[in-house]
């Protein structure tokens, strides 16, 4: 048993200060995007979460090249993004993509200028790498409260606006024929997405902020219909894959000669992808017992011939 702890945790994991931060920010982060990605992949608006994936690469670069925490650049481009693509955007599905369109294109635009910037002009060393796939091992302890209170925003937004926003994603004529304002609910979301993708993109980079937002949203949404248990299940899905991914990346130092460790944002995008899958095995076990259940039940040709 002592063989086994010391070949899963490598010496000083537990008290290394790195990996506690990281593992605060990550489990954090991963709450919120748990909460905030049910309802993204129940409202079909995964591509509104790539696009301010990448308005959150834009704003970091941008926030890199003018002297300011990248989060900052995270969180308030996204949120003007948002903004945007919400006022854009009708209630129709294609005046949404529409203004998703829009803003990615634009977002893409600024985030190949300014990351362009950062690596010739910016003093910074490691931007883009930083921006692009995180450095959650590199966060500073200070930057925990700030994560906190903005998490605070979007889970405060969603508790708010649980019972419209439900009725509006399964039916948005039902919603407005009872009085919702349809607008305002879309609206708060938009914002608690933007907040959402700009904390992911500070555990995970920018470019991989979606699949913290996505893949436990959707595993959990295989395994249960029910949204309650949807956003707990993912909840545990999102920060048991960051904490693992945490985990899988120190002791990675140890694996090769060099201690050249893999990054982090790898491990937790590879057991997001891995859960995923493994979501679907309950339902293709239901399907196959259907399958065979009904061949039992069907008549056979004989059979048929004798009924004739």
């Amino acid at each position: 048993m002592p063989q086994l702890y010391t070949w899963v945790f490598e010496p000083g994991f537990f008290t290394s200060a790195q990996v506690q931060v990281a593992a605060t920010i990550g489990g954090v982060v991963a709450v919120v995007s748990a909460v905030v990605g049910v309802f993204t992949v129940m409202r079909g608006q995964s591509f509104a979460g790539h696009a301010l994936g990448d308005v959150s690469t834009a704003g970091g670069s941008g926030a890199l090249l003018i002297g300011l925490s990248p989060l900052a650049g995270f969180v308030g481009l996204g949120v003007i993004g948002a903004g945007v693509m919400d006022m854009i955007g009708v209630r129709r599905l294609r005046g949404r993509d529409l203004a998703t369109g829009i803003v990615l294109g634009a977002a893409i635009g600024l985030s190949a200028l300014f990351l362009y910037l950062d690596t010739t002009a910016g003093a910074t060393t490691g931007a883009t790498q930083q921006i692009l796939f995180g450095s959650i091992f590199t966060i500073a302890s200070g930057t925990i409260p700030i994560v906190v209170i903005l998490s605070l925003v979007p889970l405060a937004s969603i508790a708010v606006i649980y019972r419209p926003l439900l009725l509006a994603t399964v039916s948005t004529d039902m919603a407005a024929a009872r009085g919702i304002p349809v607008r305002v609910v879309g609206l708060l979301y938009m914002l608690a997405l933007a907040v959402s993708v700009g904390l992911s993109s500070l555990a995970i980079g920018a470019i991989l902020s979606t699949a913290l937002l996505i893949g436990p949203a959707a595993a959990a949404l295989r395994l249960t219909r029910r949204v309650g248990r949807a956003v707990a299940v993912a909840c545990v899905i999102g920060v048991g894959a960051t904490w693992l991914g945490v985990l899988l990346a120190y002791d990675s130092y140890y694996w090769g000669r060099g201690h050249q460790g893999l990054p982090v944002s790898f491990f937790i995008v590879a057991v997001v992808f891995v859960t995923y899958l493994l979501s679907g095995l309950p339902a293709a076990r239901t399907g196959a017992r259907h399958r065979r259940a009904a061949t039992h039940m069907a008549p056979s040709p004989t059979e048929d011939k004798i009924a004739a």
